[in-house]
Parts: C-alpha cells; structure tokens; sequence
C-alpha cells in the first residue's frame, strides 16, 4: 500500500500569500495615515502645554520665557515633535509653532498647528 504524504499542495499555499498581500495592501496605507493623524494630535497637545506654560510665566511677570523649561520651570521636560519637527516658542504675542505646521494643506488632521482661529478658543 502506498502511504499519503500530508502537507499543502503549491496552489494552497499561493492562495494564502495571495490573500495575505491582498490584506497588507488595504492595511498598510491606513495604518500609516493613522500614524501621521495620532502624531499631530500630540503635537497640537504640546502646543497647547507650551502656550500654557507661556501664559503662566506672563502672569508671573517672566516675559523672556527663561523659567518655561527645565526642573525649575513651568514644563519639566522639554516637550518633542512626535514627527520629528522642531517647536518654536515665539514671542508673548504668538502662539507656539511646529515646523511641520500645515504641511499637509489637504488634510487637517495632520496640522501641527494650535488652529484657534477656526476652533473659536
């Protein structure tokens, strides 16, 4: 008597590979604007503790902002771009900026930017 081997034919095994990529395809670009719209979201949320910070050394008549950051300031740690851009505090004037503020001019949820014209605060 002949003994049947077990195992997966060729055509099996292709159908898998072929369903995995199909799903990678859809997934993979998703994923990657989800990452880019969770950045932004933080770094908004810097901007904001920054510009809180900010406030609170104008309120304590610190106008050169020297006391914003460190263990004796209003922010302990430094707080980073999560994309990788760089903040720039500005003056008592301005709002704090990212330097990836509006890159993306098509999508407002990847904005770096505080926005408070269009949100009303």
């Amino acid at each position: 008597m002949k003994k049947m081997l077990k195992g997966f034919t060729l055509v099996e095994i292709m159908i898998v590979v072929a369903i995995i990529a199909i799903l990678a395809a859809v997934a993979i670009p998703n994923f990657i604007k989800y990452r880019r719209s969770s950045q932004a979201t933080a770094c908004v949320s810097n901007l904001k503790q920054i510009q809180t910070a900010k406030e609170q050394c104008l309120m304590a008549g610190d106008s050169s902002f020297a006391k914003l950051y460190g263990a004796t300031g209003y922010i302990k740690v430094t707080p980073t771009c999560p994309a990788g851009g760089s903040y720039t505090t500005g003056d008592s004037t301005t709002d704090p900026t990212c330097s990836y503020s509006d890159t993306d001019a098509n999508d407002t949820s990847t904005w770096h930017s505080l926005n408070r014209a269009s949100t009303g605060t």
